[in-house]
C-alpha cells in the first residue's frame, strides 16, 4: 500500500529535523497522490533538485516511492524556472525545501539515477 504525499512529506521533514538539517513545505500540493519535489541546498547556496522517478525505475519488488536527481549544483533561478515549468503541467505538486551542510536529500534514489 502506497503511503499518501502528506504522510510521506511529513516524514522527510521530520527526518530531515531528526538529522540535523532544515526542512519546510513550500508548496502544498494534493494530499492523496502529488508529485513531489524536494530542493536541497548547501551552505553555498547551490540547489539540488529531486523529481519522482520515471515508472521505468521501478522493479517487482514494490518500492513505494524513487527519486532522481534532475538538477545538480544549480542556482536558485535554474529550479525555480524548472519548477514553474512543472507547477504547469502539474498544479497538484509538492515542493519540500531541504537546508543541509552535507547536501544529503534522505530520498530514496533509484538504482540507475545520477548520485
Amino acid at each position: 500500500m502506497r503511503v499518501t504525499s502528506a504522510l510521506f512529506v511529513s516524514a522527510l521533514v521530520r527526518r530531515s529535523f531528526i538529522e540535523g538539517a532544515f526542512a519546510a513545505v513550500v508548496r502544498h500540493g494534493a494530499e492523496e497522490a502529488g508529485a513531489i519535489f524536494v530542493t536541497v541546498e548547501r551552505p553555498d547556496r547551490t540547489i539540488d533538485l529531486y523529481a519522482p522517478a520515471p515508472q521505468t525505475a521501478f522493479d517487482d519488488t514494490g518500492g513505494d516511492r524513487l527519486f532522481q536527481r534532475v538538477l545538480a549544483g544549480a542556482d536558485a533561478a535554474a529550479v525555480s524556472a524548472r519548477l514553474d515549468r512543472e507547477r504547469r503541467f502539474d498544479t497538484d505538486l509538492w515542493v519540500v525545501a531541504i537546508e543541509d551542510r552535507d547536501g544529503r536529500s534522505f530520498l530514496d534514489l533509484a538504482p540507475d539515477a545520477p548520485q
